[in-house]
């Protein structure tokens, strides 16, 4: 089981940079407001990144840092059924196993790259909002004033509450234990089911102590539990406590899906678990918070210069609210099948038969690893909302990956006809000749007709695909001339 990473109390405050101040992707001045002193983690937390990730990641120019660091595998799954995306149309077909603590270290130090300060051991204490900005009190005692502020401040949201944006589901069905400890006996290693769910004893890397995952006799909150919480489970479904001792790391999640209202309030606005809670079943929460991330913030950018209008941010809630839905629904459904009756065995026994086919594998496999993401932005060719094929290009410059040419977080428009055909008046969106010789194929959709131009979004999402004026997309997505 995929664990679920407890979030930083991380907040992000944007302002126009005009203090003079070290240029950011975006050159916007952002500050961040961080709970904890530094990205040292108790126990391993999340467990690595998916596809789509490793992909956004790849258009910033950094994928190559989690990936040596990583393993790269197969690490899809629905309801622990494997799933096996190396025939997918992509450079990243595989995930990487990493530490939620590796990631955060490589996050921070391309943050420290970028010189956006982090304010560190400081709780926000509140958050106030006006016509023109938000003020955001700190635990210190000071204020700072931001254009916007950004909650990604996990479950328990005090910027999502002082906003009052509401935040509907579903109560917990199931509590878990996670453990790393010390045991006298030996363990019944490997997974074991029982009515609840799953419960699995596995060795850590240095292959002494023990990573534990229990589900609980009974339904409990709260992220104290004690070590006699933790024999008492042991004892329910084992019929023993092996001994337990040494504690390490201990914690508690439940399989609670909720999601915000609204990922916006005027000036305030919610990405990763503050926006969306649920069962870690699948490795969904750190991928879909990244994306989340990703979305937002060239739209942030935007809005703080000018060039485009308030209103671009309400295309952040159209497009990742519904992904955010996407995923509680999917984590339920796997809760759901991961418990261990005769009745749902054998749901889960047809389960894998359906996914051993080869169409079934596809779409669930574009599920999980993100890679089907498609954004409503009407009808027009099938490129149209959806992630960009990181093509091999050939440009005036020589061969290009096309991923390279998203690392300064700008919009590129792909010429593929007559070059300077394409007349775009002077914008921010990169205007690029190219040639591509090669198939037009996306995951789980399969082969597409070459479009005779794309224009590629900062988050390599399809603005516009060759159908219907391109003046109008490129106003709609990149402000005005």
């Amino acid at each position: 089981m995929n664990r679920r990473p407890r979030p930083p109390h991380a907040l992000a405050v944007l302002r126009v940079n005009d203090a003079g101040l070290p240029q950011r992707q975006a050159r916007v001045d952002v500050a961040i407001v961080e709970r904890r002193t530094s990205q040292e983690l108790a126990g391993r937390r999340a467990g690595g990144l998916q596809s789509r990730t490793i992909e956004v990641l790849d258009q910033r120019g950094i994928a190559e840092r989690f990936l040596s660091q990583g393993k790269v595998m197969q690490i899809n799954g629905f309801a622990m059924i494997p799933l096996d995306l190396s025939d997918f149309p992509t450079r990243h077909a595989y995930g990487v196993a990493l530490a939620q603590e590796a990631i955060e270290r490589i996050l921070a130090t391309w943050v420290d790259e970028l010189m956006v300060p982090i304010h560190r051991g400081l709780d926000v204490t509140g958050a106030v909002q006006d016509d023109a900005g938000v003020d955001v009190a700190l635990s210190d005692g000071r204020t700072l004033r931001a254009a916007y502020l950004v909650g990604c401040d996990g479950g328990r949201s005090l910027v999502r509450k002082q906003a009052g944006i509401e935040f509907p589901g579903w109560d917990p069905s199931v509590s878990y234990l996670i453990a790393e400890v010390a045991m006298s006996d030996e363990p019944a290693w490997g997974v074991r089911r029982n009515e609840r769910g799953i419960n699995a004893l596995g060795k850590l890397d240095d292959g002494k102590r023990v990573g534990v995952v229990l589900n609980e006799p009974q339904i409990k909150r709260g992220d104290e539990p004690t070590l006699e919480d933790l024999r008492a489970a042991l004892v329910a479904v084992y019929g023993t406590d092996f001994g337990v001792h040494g504690v390490t790391y201990l914690s508690r999640f439940t399989d609670a899906a909720r999601q915000a209202a609204s990922y916006r309030e005027r000036r305030v606005l919610l990405a990763g678990d503050a926006a969306h809670v649920h069962s870690p079943a699948g490795g969904q929460g750190l991928n879909i918070g990244v994306q989340d991330a990703v979305n937002l913030g060239w739209k942030l950018a935007q809005v703080v210069h000018g060039t485009s209008p308030e209103s671009l941010l309400d295309t952040y809630q159209a497009e990742r609210h519904p992904i955010g839905a996407r995923v509680l629904k999917t984590t339920m459904a796997v809760t759901a099948l991961n418990r261990g009756d005769a009745r749902t065995k054998a749901v889960y026994e047809t389960m894998t038969e359906l996914l051993k086919m080869d169409e079934p594998r596809k779409r669930y496999a574009g599920m999980m690893s993100g890679l089907d993401i498609r954004y409503d932005l009407g009808p027009g060719h099938p490129l149209l909302g959806r992630r960009m094929p990181d093509l091999d290009l050939v440009t005036a410059d020589g061969p290009r990956r096309l991923y390279t040419l998203l690392h300064d977080a700008r919009p590129v428009l792909l010429n593929f006809g007559e070059p300077g055909a394409l007349d775009i008046t002077p914008r921010t969106v990169r205007l690029v000749d190219a040639r591509y010789a090669g198939a037009w194929e996306l995951p789980v959709l399969g082969a597409v007709a070459p479009p005779t131009a794309v224009l590629i979004r900062p988050d390599g999402h399809v603005a516009w695909a060759g159908d219907g004026p391109l003046r109008d997309a490129l106003t709609t997505w990149f402000g005005s001339a």
